[in-house]
């Protein structure tokens, strides 16, 4: 009896300590993270035993050493209580040995390459998962987030304009319901919870929702404002992929060290009707004219931003974000004023390919600010997933039972 209140009382402090993944962002020398599953879509949303790839690049270009953990997450993102054992056949903090320096480019770089299951390392349970990237000096590097999931219950989502008329132009509300089929539960509101992501961001996902109501063995979750998102606006984007070819979106190129990009200047869209300009939601695709293989023969160009100031700036920071640098905050991607021209103005380095990038304001807490500059609109097209969680009595892990997804192009009243 002892024993058994020691460890229930180290279990309650684990749990009180345990605390939420997030992803940590790379240093400057680590550039171009590709982590997708089977699809070309940039997020690895699999299915228990399919593959998924990491690739990225360091420009120190001295082939140094990487090591990759993986660790097993609950719902709400803190470290599961399975051990390694129990959710890893095999073992993980591995060297990455796929590797190699790039070769007759302007910038020097080593290109690294990691495939998930290998033959040292699977994977035997669904739920949230943590890749966690390890230098030589076990210092963490970089860190994402993916999923493992088994396809057990049918889940069906659609897109409506909110009825809320406050935001009746700006926001996109996700229906949903979830289909049992012959996946047994006992009681589904306490052993299934979701997930919602608009454009595979965590930032801005949405938990706790619980159903409205049950029909035979379906879940329904037809809300209005609990489910709904701020639509904002189709994604700018240029391509790099000849060095020497301005596209539409770039006005000029000039040589120096490196081959340097200069984008036309950008509109506020806010103040613009919505007009429909296909993208790739935030994400990026790499490829060359210059060579053959992309992952060591594409240059690294230097791409030059241009947006004009504004009062409805303020002294808020303005920045550049995309899939290409998740979507995160920081002096690389932080646009500056130039007094002389008016204009705000950021120059960042670019492997060659096409990519999507958006202007955000940096106040999170306020959603509204950070459209300010490219506006929301209902009619933009946005994907969603909705992911299913389930935890029986007595299991000791949230699994991912089932994963739907829609577009909003498909959106209606």
């Amino acid at each position: 009896m002892k024993f058994l209140k020691q460890f229930l009382s180290i279990l309650i402090v684990f749990q009180a300590t345990a605390q939420e993944q997030l992803e940590v962002n790379p240093p400057e020398n680590i550039k171009t993270i590709i982590f997708r599953g089977p699809t070309d879509d940039q997020f690895p949303i699999v299915q228990l035993g399919e593959e998924m790839y990491l690739e990225f690049d360091d420009l120190n270009a001295s082939e140094d050493d990487y090591y990759y953990k993986i660790i097993h997450c609950d719902y709400d993102w803190t470290p599961s209580q399975l051990l390694k054992s129990q959710y890893l056949k095999g073992v993980d903090n591995q060297r990455i040995v796929d590797y190699g320096n790039s070769y007759s480019t302007l910038q020097p770089y080593s290109n690294y390459k990691l495939r998930i299951p290998n033959s040292n390392v699977s994977l035997k349970v669904s739920g949230n998962y943590m890749l966690e990237i390890y230098d030589s000096y076990n210092e963490l590097v970089f860190s994402r987030r993916f999923v493992v999931y088994k396809n057990l219950v049918g889940v069906g989502v659609s897109l409506k304009r909110v009825r809320d008329f406050d935001y009746l132009n700006e926001k996109q509300s996700v229906q949903f319901s979830i289909n049992a089929g012959d996946f047994q539960w006992v009681n589904p509101k306490r052993e299934i919870k979701v997930g919602i992501l608009q454009n595979y961001q965590w930032k801005t996902a949405l938990y706790n929702i619980a159903p409205q109501y049950t029909v035979g063995r379906q879940l329904v979750y037809r809300y209005d404002k609990e489910t709904s998102f701020f639509g904002g606006n189709e994604y700018l984007n240029f391509d790099t992929s000849d060095l020497r070819a301005p596209t539409a979106a770039i006005s000029r190129i000039e040589y120096n060290e490196l081959y340097h990009h200069y984008l036309f200047t950008n509109r506020y869209r806010s103040k613009e009707p919505y007009t429909y300009f296909p993208d790739i939601n935030g994400d990026f695709v790499l490829r060359t004219f210059q060579g053959r293989d992309t992952a060591r023969e594409a240059e690294y160009t230097k791409v030059h931003f241009y947006l004009p100031y504004e009062p409805e700036l303020g002294l808020d920071d303005v920045y550049i974000c995309g899939k290409f640098n998740n979507y995160a905050f920081g002096e690389s991607n932080k646009m500056t004023y130039n007094s002389d021209s008016g204009m705000m103005e950021a120059v960042m380095p670019f492997k060659q390919g096409f990519y999507n990038y958006k202007y955000v304001l940096a106040n999170e807490e306020d959603p509204a600010k950070m459209s300010i500059v490219s506006g929301d609109f209902h009619f933009t097209e946005n994907t969603y997933t909705v992911l299913v969680y389930y935890r029986n009595f007595g299991d000791l892990y949230d699994s991912i039972i089932g994963v739907g997804t829609g577009n909003s192009r498909n959106i209606t009243n």
